[in-house]
């Protein structure tokens, strides 16, 4: 006792080695005194050691809170002493933990680190971080919050923190690194429409925004790096188009100058409408050129607006009327059925509700987003119509939009059977985000697709993305009667009321596995504006999304 009690009394001192265990002490950090010995956690659970001459019993079931507790204490322990070999044996993916722990420090310059952890719930156990980034003669304090989940490994039963790349600073996915140095590309004064500067601090949708701007334009842009710690995303992350972030810039660099075609007015009104209900995102156009006016995101850690890849729902049937009214498989105001369920692809549809629409028109069951209308024109339809509709007059899922940022520009792929039937009303393999939505109603307000973008292509020469033919004359009229009729007295009518001018809308609510709610889905034009919506788990298009788009129709005159 009396050498346990003299380690406990020494603070802030290295390790001490006692009988060939290392004691460890961690101030405020609320575990006490404890010891590692072989990278592993001393067990204070009641536990003991198997006899050598029997086989080890398999612990299972749920973790103690002693386990969780001391499983925590031995990786942070190591962690913090900068022993990434003993950090990473305590978790369950130790190559791939050493090589990140062992960079924190070499490659980030991270040093003098500090962990405290806080209340474990569960198997869970928050902690801060306090650290030094010292890169050459520049030093900056860090901090941070985080946390690590504990796991029973399955072969011998043993605790072990889940490792994941997020556990050493949650801006990490797996696979990413952190590194310290001159940044890879200058900064940049992102400027809006007006030639104001877009900040994080005045528009918190911006962040990824930013990002993109700068990867895209750091060099162009005639800027000079500054020092600064990053995340240099791994190859994961890259597929995602998620671009390398800065979490703290030790010296400034000269930035350069990027103009970009937001509406600094929009911008605001967008951000405020996404603030008022969770998981939205949305995107407002000019149809007349394609130039994105505004994004935003509730979320602002992810630019769903651009980049997201949900089921659309029945924001879908704008696409597939006009390849119904092309065909001759429908037309607006002759009757076109509407019934309770149909099967295709034994596969039983149904409407919302179990509705039917009795002697009704195509008008009427586009209004109203009766899906049967839809698929009950499956059988007419080669497995390839929809995919080639969507790309040859929408500009969709061709994937060569260059927006000036990062962006994902929809996805109609070729199915079969139920599958393709699915897709006629967004469901199925069919993905899309709001400026994917927003884009389709421009298309539809102009009549040519005009791919959208944030940065004008004068600036860099790029080319923009085109579609290969338009519709007809007679297609174009139809379609845009329907979205009127939609606006004016169908599900859309409600969130439309008091926009006024040439006007046309179309919501949709798109079922996902797992989730009580659908996404709620809205898409509308008015004038030279184009906009769309999303509400994730929201329900219905037409009260969820559908207000945030109205309102941003309002707001840009």
């Amino acid at each position: 006792m009396g050498n346990r009690r003299r380690v406990a009394e020494r603070r802030n001192t290295k390790p001490a080695v006692i009988g060939g265990v290392i004691a460890v002490v961690v101030v405020g950090a609320g575990f006490g005194a404890y010891a590692l010995s072989d990278g592993g956690a001393a067990a204070d659970d009641g536990s003991r050691t198997a006899s050598t001459d029997q086989k080890p019993e398999v612990k299972t079931g749920p973790l103690s809170p002693a386990e969780v507790t001391t499983t925590a204490r031995a990786f942070l322990t190591a962690w913090q002493s900068g022993k990434a070999p003993q950090a990473a044996a305590a978790t369950d993916d130790s190559a791939a933990a050493k090589r990140l722990l062992t960079g924190y420090s070499k490659d980030a310059h991270i040093k003098k680190v500090t962990l405290t952890p806080g209340k474990p719930t569960g198997d869970k156990v928050p902690f801060s971080v306090k650290a030094t980034v010292s890169y050459q003669d520049i030093e900056k304090p860090l901090a941070y919050s985080s946390a690590l989940t504990v796991v029973r490994r399955t072969s011998d039963g043993k605790p072990l923190v889940d490792w994941h790349s997020a556990v050493v600073h949650p801006d990490l996915k797996d696979g990413d690194t952190l590194v310290t140095g001159e940044a890879g590309t200058p900064p940049v004064k992102a400027l809006d429409r007006d030639g104001g500067e877009l900040t994080k601090q005045k528009y918190a949708s911006l962040g990824p925004v930013l990002d993109g701007l700068r990867e895209k334009y750091g060099k162009e842009a005639g800027g000079k790096a500054g020092i600064e710690l990053r995340v240099v995303r791994g190859k994961a992350a890259k597929a995602k188009d998620l671009s390398d972030k800065t979490l703290l810039e030790l010296s400034e660099g000269t930035p350069g100058t990027v103009k970009t075609t937001l509406d600094p007015a929009l911008q605001a009104a967008a951000e405020q409408q996404v603030a008022k209900k969770a998981r939205s995102s949305v995107a407002v156009v000019r149809v007349s050129t394609g130039e994105i006016l505004a994004a935003a995101n509730a979320s602002p850690g992810f630019n769903t607006a651009f980049q997201g890849s949900l089921a659309p729902g029945s924001t879908m049937k704008v696409i597939t009327s006009s390849l119904l009214l092309e065909k001759g498989l429908a037309s607006a105001d002759k009757k076109h059925p509407c019934p309770k369920y149909f099967t295709y692809g034994h596969w039983k549809f149904q409407n919302d509700d179990k509705f039917e629409i009795k002697n009704g028109t195509f008008k009427a069951s586009f209004a109203r987003s009766c899906n049967t209308a839809f698929i009950s024109q499956a059988p007419k339809l080669k497995d390839d119509d929809l995919t080639k509709q969507a790309q040859q007059v929408f500009g969709l899922g061709l994937n060569n939009w260059t927006v000036g940022v990062p962006s994902f520009d929809g996805a109609v792929p070729v199915q079969s059977a139920a599958q393709m039937a699915a897709s006629l009303i967004g469901q199925g393999g069919v993905r899309m985000n709001p400026l994917n939505m927003a884009s389709v109603s421009a298309t539809v307000k102009s009549g040519t697709f005009r791919q959208p973008y944030l940065v004008s292509p004068d600036v860099d020469g790029r080319k923009l993305a085109t579609a290969a033919r338009t519709m007809s004359a007679g297609t174009l009229s139809q379609l845009r009667e329907l979205m009127a009729y939609t606006a004016a007295a169908g599900t859309a009518a409600e969130a439309m009321a008091g926009v006024g001018g040439d006007v046309g809308a179309k919501t949709g609510s798109a079922e996902v596995d797992g989730q009580k709610k659908p996404n709620g889905w809205f898409t509308a034009y008015r004038g030279d504006l184009a906009a769309a919506g999303v509400v994730q788990q929201g329900g219905h298009g037409g009260s969820t999304a559908g207000p945030i788009v109205a309102a941003l129709l309002k707001a840009g005159g």
